[in-house]
């Protein structure tokens, strides 16, 4: 019995040296930890970063929009032009007086009576001249060289041409849209702002400011947001025959959001920018019974210039509000707030009080 004794105090004799070692050790959640009031140093994980304190001086300026030249050469060079005939395309031709020649739709014995396709090469077939071309044609033009051919064998040749069948030029959206799918160019042009209206428009997890466009194997990143900044406008890019678009995901325009928040999750940025007064109140605000209003960190990687910045402020004080105001959220910002010293220790204390009851049981066997 006595050797029982002596084991059992021998067990909570090393359980409770490996608790009170292991207090040091013990994680009690997510800290900031030791930083610099300010300056660069380089953490144990070899990554520099440059630690600022939060005021108008180090305010970061106002991000600047920026449009690729080929995209801006796009938007210069675009404009509505007449709807070409394409392949596929069926045509409607009346001649007026010569109904036996152009027969009217209720015709079925006619095999011209829907319409007269064009074929892959660009032409279609026409009683008394046989071939005419008429792909790549604006309706008026076409028109003029079919009343030309026809003049050989009519008096009077004044045919009525107009598409009944848009079946030529197309292009396709997909991405975050409603509708994915392949879309029809007819007689009106297709601006790019229309394109994704005809495709139902973004979805909530669309993000508008960046839209790839493809043509002719080449990709244009285009933003609606971005490009009115700088006086463009995507009504004014008009889409050509096999252009394909992709609305990307709102996944990588988002700030991450840790510690001791009322809501821990991403914010994402809308199209009219987020500051980080709006991201607080995005997370519900600071927790008011963990969170360290004093330590609120903004963590900000610049893979360009291979740092990281992490802006902090007090967020105790009232004036601290209009900074947090001006402060300008980029994607892909961490934002996190300290907890308390008592919060820290209180889950110390959490994490012993399983122990210490296994402590107890030991004892009282």
């Amino acid at each position: 019995m006595r050797c029982k004794s002596y084991s059992l105090l021998s067990v909570v004799g090393l359980l409770l040296v490996s608790l009170i070692s292991g207090c040091a050790s013990i994680n009690s959640g997510l800290q900031a930890g030791e930083l610099p009031p300010s300056g660069a140093f380089v953490a144990d994980n070899g990554i520099t970063f440059n630690v600022q304190p939060l005021s108008v001086q180090t305010l970061p300026a106002q991000q600047t929009t920026v449009v690729d030249k080929d995209v801006y050469a796009l938007a210069k060079a675009s404009g509505r032009v007449d709807y070409r005939i394409s392949e596929g395309d069926i045509l409607s031709i009346v001649l007026t007086g010569y109904p036996d020649i152009t027969p009217t739709t209720n015709n079925s014995n006619n095999p011209y009576a829907s319409g007269f396709p064009v074929d892959q090469q660009g032409f279609i077939q026409f009683p008394l001249i046989n071939r005419i071309k008429a792909s790549g044609l604006s309706v008026p033009q076409f028109t003029a060289a079919l009343q030309r051919q026809l003049q050989r064998y009519l008096k009077y040749s004044d045919p009525q041409v107009k598409i009944v069948n848009y079946r030529g030029s197309k292009f396709f959206v997909d991405g975050e849209v409603k509708q994915s799918g392949e879309f029809t160019i007819a007689d009106v042009p297709v601006s790019l702002y229309g394109a994704i209206s005809m495709a139902g428009g973004a979805t909530e997890e669309g993000d508008s400011d960046n839209i790839v466009l493809n043509r002719q194997g080449k990709n244009y990143n285009l933003g609606l947001k971005s490009l009115r900044q700088v006086g463009l406008s995507a009504n004014n890019i008009y889409l050509q025959d096999g252009d394909s678009i992709h609305v990307n995901s709102q996944s990588r325009n988002k700030v991450y959001v840790l510690g001791e928040f009322g809501k821990i999750a991403p914010v994402a940025i809308p199209e009219q920018g987020l500051s980080l007064a709006h991201a607080l109140g995005e997370s519900s605000g600071l927790n008011a019974n963990t969170a360290n209003a004093a330590k609120v960190y903004i963590v900000r990687d610049n893979l360009e210039y291979k740092y990281t910045d992490i802006y902090y402020v007090d967020m105790q004080t009232i004036t601290s509000l209009a900074l947090a105001n001006r402060f300008e959220m980029h994607a892909n910002d961490i934002l996190y707030v300290d907890p308390t010293g008592l919060t820290r220790w209180n889950r110390v204390v959490s994490l012993l009080l399983p122990s210490t009851s296994t402590i107890s049981t030991l004892s009282g066997l």
